[in-house]
């Protein structure tokens, strides 16, 4: 599988909402080891999202669209006498958290021209109402899934 990191461990709280999840976050938006800058881009962000939804808390934002992406179910490919079926499986907790930050990510890099932090106050705000690139490309896992019914017996 993947590499093992002490990551869960070690993570701290985030030094503004003190939310592990807005850390784990900030450590996957970061890129060439630039903490700072990430954590400028969020807080940018959540600065964004505070006016727009002016009502909610934006860290409960965040972690609400975090919660909308993450898959239930996915398909992972198993062997079967020479054929390889796309078995659909539970997803469990900590990879549906990975992958909902993945997607999210995936989805606000994808867009090109605009300041990350305008990128990702609109990606969070989609995804909070449950729409968004993150969103469909989750509805389009579970929609395989569903397709794929027919292999549940082959779950291991």
């Amino acid at each position: 599988m993947g590499r093992i990191t002490a990551s869960r461990k070690q993570l701290k709280p985030d030094p503004v909402h003190g939310s592990l999840l807005a850390s784990k976050f900030i450590n996957c938006l970061m890129l060439g080891g630039k903490k700072s800058t990430a954590q400028r881009v969020f807080y940018n962000a959540l600065d964004i999202i505070k006016e727009r939804v002016p009502d909610v808390d934006p860290i409960e934002v965040f972690t609400t669209a975090v919660e909308n992406v993450k898959p239930a179910i996915e398909v992972r490919s198993k062997r079967v006498g020479g054929a390889a079926y796309q078995v659909p499986m539970q997803v469990n907790r900590a990879r549906q958290q990975s992958l909902a930050i993945r997607w999210l990510l995936i989805a606000i890099r994808d867009k090109k021209g605009r300041p990350t932090h305008l990128k990702l106050a609109d990606e969070l705000v989609q995804a909070y109402n449950r729409e968004g690139a993150a969103m469909t490309r989750r509805d389009n896992v579970h929609r395989m899934a569903d397709a794929n019914k027919a292999f549940a017996h082959f779950a291991w």
